[in-house]
């Protein structure tokens, strides 16, 4: 059996309009699960059970589900009902685009939630004192000192999240939508070429995922700056 990639060079242009696809769904989840994580996390910590047993139900959920599952849930579920049908959300429920990011950004939230509850956690309690000992209230607490902390020890856990959300995101074909998985199999039923062309699109994944790490790792060192090794002189006996 000989491999033909004059198919992959005949259609890589619209491999690329998949990748353009997989980027947006990948943006656009973790932007907004961030953005719905931060006050989960926040209230997780709670010592209220009231406060902490919301979302540590919302974190059970979501992280004890299966992500296809989610997404069925969404596209296929929500449209199942008349009441939503006949809601002003419903031009938003019926597109597949979507729903896609409404289950993706409620899972990554939920995993996200839970990794910044550890690194708010894992600040030492004595620069929590120290905190408290000049002042601040709260708010200022959280805003100028804890969470400039914990967005630094979170950085390695979160570029694995992504990473991980990027490969999840293949499951967006499931709902038709093309994309980068989904235009590798829409090539694949007129070209009947499976190896090389999901060889082109686990390349193109692959490269995603490099720039993912290769900036992580930049913002990493930026951020953690301040913990490079001490150079100690040690004084001369003589």
């Amino acid at each position: 059996m000989e491999l033909d990639f004059s198919v992959v060079i005949e259609y890589f242009p619209r491999l690329l309009t998949g990748t353009w696809m997989t980027i947006k769904l990948v943006l656009l989840s973790i932007v907004l699960g961030a953005l719905v994580a931060l006050p989960i996390a926040l209230a997780r910590i709670s010592k209220n059970w009231f406060i902490s047993g919301v979302p540590f139900a919302f974190i059970f959920f979501f992280r004890g589900t299966p992500l296809l599952v989610q997404i069925f849930l969404v596209y296929y579920g929500a449209s199942q009902f008349e009441a939503v049908r006949e809601s002003f959300m419903w031009p938003i429920l019926r597109e597949p685009f979507w729903c896609a990011i409404i289950a993706f950004t409620l899972n990554t939230s939920a995993y996200t939630a839970e990794i910044f509850r550890g690194a708010i956690q894992a600040i030492p309690e004595g620069e929590v004192e120290a905190c408290k000992v000049i002042g601040m209230t709260k708010a200022q607490m959280y805003r100028r000192i804890l969470l400039p902390r914990a967005f630094g020890i979170v950085l390695p856990a979160y570029g694995n999240e992504i990473i991980l959300m990027l490969k999840a995101s293949a499951l967006a074909s499931t709902i038709t939508l093309l994309d980068l998985t989904g235009m590798a199999r829409t090539i694949i039923a007129r070209t009947y070429t499976p190896i090389e062309i999901f060889l082109a699109a686990g390349g193109i994944y692959l490269v995603i995922s490099i720039l993912v790490i290769y900036i992580f790792r930049l913002v990493e060192k930026r951020q953690n700056r301040y913990l490079g090794t001490l150079s100690i002189k040690v004084p001369d006996k003589g």
